[in-house]
């Protein structure tokens, strides 16, 4: 089974202090620590895992600047078998629907039996895989946390409402947005990087995929990003600040005032 997972590169927000920028419609982004983002590493365990049961291969490929091959190795060092990076100056501002059009140029130039992609990516958005799916006309499933391959198709789990389980059948080919918890990644150790280290990563470009100028970018872009900002406190909510010792005393002093502890 051939195996295209999309990954991305992203914040490591358990390395970082997010704060906003001056412009107010973006995070500051000098000196952040980025790793791959959380979901795609499911997505990817679980392409490896498939095939080691069925056979096959996995390529994982990331849209972004030259920066991004910094995770295709970091998957190849996991398992993938081989990495591709989508990168043009006019590939930037793209919104998912770009993002999603990117993406599918380079399914149509391979020869793919199934694609994953994260549930979600750093935007939260949740958009890219089931626009991945429309623009190839493919069937697709999201936040999927079960895959059996089974004659030609796949059976899927999903988590619903309620935390019920939902079972169904998916033919092949497909897209499928994978939740975390389907699995647990691997550890990837330092051997395993350097054993990718000089393995070449090819590079497509917007003519190399097809794409005509303009078609994606942030002058295709129908959505764009207008502000972000920090909610300001509701009414009644108390900030409590200082150390961490003052905060602890204070907030023990204002448990016990309000019957909250003895």
């Amino acid at each position: 089974m051939e195996i295209l997972v999309c990954v991305k590169r992203v914040p490591d927000m358990a390395e970082n202090e997010i704060s906003l920028d001056s412009g107010g419609a973006d995070i500051k982004r000098d000196d952040l620590v980025y790793s791959v983002n959380e979901w795609d590493n499911y997505a990817v365990e679980e392409a490896i895992q498939i095939v080691d049961r069925v056979g096959g291969n996995v390529t994982v490929v990331s849209v972004g600047d030259a920066d991004a091959e910094e995770i295709l190795r970091r998957e190849m060092a996991m398992g993938a078998n081989q990495g591709l990076l989508l990168s043009d100056p006019g590939f930037e501002g793209s919104d998912g629907a770009g993002v999603a059009a990117i993406l599918a140029a380079a399914v149509r130039k391979g020869s793919y039996d199934l694609v994953l992609t994260g549930a979600l990516a750093d935007d939260g958005a949740a958009q890219v895989g089931g626009m991945l799916a429309a623009l190839l006309d493919w069937p697709y499933a999201s936040v999927v946390n079960l895959i059996e391959v089974k004659d030609g198709a796949l059976r899927i789990g999903r988590e619903i409402e309620g935390g019920a389980q939902e079972r169904s059948e998916i033919d092949l080919p497909c897209v499928l947005s994978i939740q975390t918890g389907i699995n647990e990644p691997r550890y990837v150790g330092i051997r395993g990087i350097r054993k990718v280290a000089s393995i070449e990563i090819p590079v497509l470009d917007g003519p190399a995929l097809g794409l005509a100028a303009g078609a994606v970018g942030a002058g295709a872009a129908r959505v764009r990003r207008a502000d972000y900002f920090v909610p300001p406190a509701g009414a009644g909510a108390e900030m409590i600040e200082g150390s961490t010792a003052e905060v602890a005393v204070k907030l023990a002093a204002l448990l016990k005032a309000k019957g909250g502890i003895k």
